[in-house]
């Protein structure tokens, strides 16, 4: 329905539940997390319907909301199947990962344990990109670089 609705060409990105859904490790969503980039003409003015149609709330979130933004994230993020003029695809799992790691909730460790067993990322990837972003957290007040720090170890550890 969103690539019939829009106008132009353009990306859309799912994160978080809808992937876990489109790739069977998750039964339900409670949303739609999605990004445009570059954002379809007409995008903004079909959520509505959209929302109304699948009754399901449609929420603008994007890993790098949360996190600094990964260097190729774009590159990474992995391709559904295109409909009308949009190309979706699911953001990268490693700033997916990033982002759950950081925030800690169970079901988000729960979906990057998903994510590393299904191999759509791999730890070691994981802390590399982590040490890489490490110094722009300075811009996240919102984020408790030591405790993120402290999440990655965890996580490496329990993958070592």
């Amino acid at each position: 329905r969103l690539g019939k609705a829009v106008r132009s060409e353009g990306r859309v990105y799912f994160t978080g539940g809808v992937s876990a859904l489109l790739l069977g490790w998750r039964e339900t969503t409670v949303d739609l997390d999605l990004h445009a980039d570059p954002e379809p003409a007409g995008f903004f003015e079909a959520l509505p319907a959209l929302k109304e149609a699948l009754e399901v709330n449609v929420e603008l979130a994007a890993p790098f909301h949360f996190i600094p933004e990964l260097p190729g994230w774009r590159e990474r993020s992995v391709f559904i199947a295109r409909h009308g003029k949009v190309d979706f695809h699911h953001c990268d799992f490693y700033s997916q990962a990033l982002a759950k790691l950081e925030r800690g909730h169970a079901r988000d460790v729960r979906d990057v344990e998903q994510m590393t067993a299904r191999g759509l990322v791999v730890p070691a990837e994981v802390a590399r990109l982590f040490a890489e972003m490490k110094p722009a957290l300075i811009r996240y007040p919102a984020v408790d670089a030591a405790v993120f720090a402290a999440r990655i170890a965890a996580y490496m550890e329990a993958h070592a």
